[in-house]
């Protein structure tokens, strides 16, 4: 019986990022289902934050040259790796010397919003499958943590439909309460569009707020996992009135197994 396939799309994975929710699980949770047999892969943006000698990162040359169009402006997609060793897993990291090389993460050092974060997002959420499908890796499951690749579940449902790498595959989106203050850029929704898009796919991003983003999401994925124990109330509302299969908040000693038991009964349904 062939291992089942997890792809983890995170904002956030420690040791590279500072410890907080999104990158605790981030790092723990891969190497919880990996441990449990199912073969994994693991995405995040490469920020320049991360010191890339430190954590031994290396571009993977036979996966990078891509050229990803953003604004109508060609952006080079480059692709680094590093292993954390006492994981036995490896991360894959997502580059773009516009979009990722500031010593920063999501805000600058006032806390404000960097004003392309639309962007970075659109970026970030193509770079991941354009690299999956370089990889010729199948994933049946693929697991969004945090809001920024929230355009993930849009683009997999709507534009790699007919794609045999993902014609069977399912989304799971967990939802956390890191809030951005101000919406997102006001052309958001002009910057996601993609191939075979209407204006009603993205209609959540006419006002890209927080909620928004997240609905956004909630709509093209088929389950929902909320990682921390408070979320936005509208959100969860919204999650309601969906009727995806959800998995509530669970403790850090048996989320994992818990994560991995709400894997396998989506994938039997």
């Amino acid at each position: 019986m062939e291992k089942k396939r997890i792809l983890f799309i995170s904002q956030e994975i420690t040791p590279y990022l500072p410890e907080n929710q999104i990158s605790k699980i981030g790092r723990e949770l891969p190497q919880g289902i990996q441990e449990k047999g199912k073969e994994i892969r693991v995405f995040m943006p490469k920020y320049g934050i991360i010191n890339e000698r430190r954590n031994q990162l290396h571009e993977v040359i036979r996966l990078s040259g891509m050229n990803l169009i953003i604004n109508d402006t060609d952006h080079p997609l480059i692709i680094k790796v590093a292993s954390i060793q006492a994981a036995k897993m490896q991360v894959y990291f997502i580059d773009n010397e516009e979009y990722f090389q500031r010593k920063a993460v999501l805000t600058d050092a006032d806390g404000k919003d960097f004003k392309d974060n639309d962007e970075r997002a659109v970026f970030f959420a193509r770079g991941v499958i354009e690299t999956i499908k370089k990889l010729r890796w199948a994933p049946d499951i693929i697991h969004c943590q945090g809001w920024l690749p929230n355009l993930v579940p849009l683009y997999i449902k709507k534009s790699y439909k007919n794609d045999p790498l993902f014609q069977d595959t399912k989304i799971i989106y967990s939802v956390y309460n890191n809030e951005f203050a101000k919406p997102l850029s006001s052309d958001y929704k002009t910057k996601s569009m993609f191939k075979d898009f209407e204006e009603q796919d993205v209609a959540f991003l006419d006002k890209p707020t927080f909620v928004n983003v997240h609905k956004q999401a909630i709509q093209y994925s088929d389950a929902v996992i909320y990682g921390c124990e408070t979320i936005n109330p509208e959100i969860q509302e919204f999650v309601k009135e969906s009727k995806l299969p959800t998995l509530e908040y669970q403790a850090e000693e048996n989320y994992i197994e818990r994560y991995s038991e709400f894997y396998d009964n989506l994938l039997e349904s």
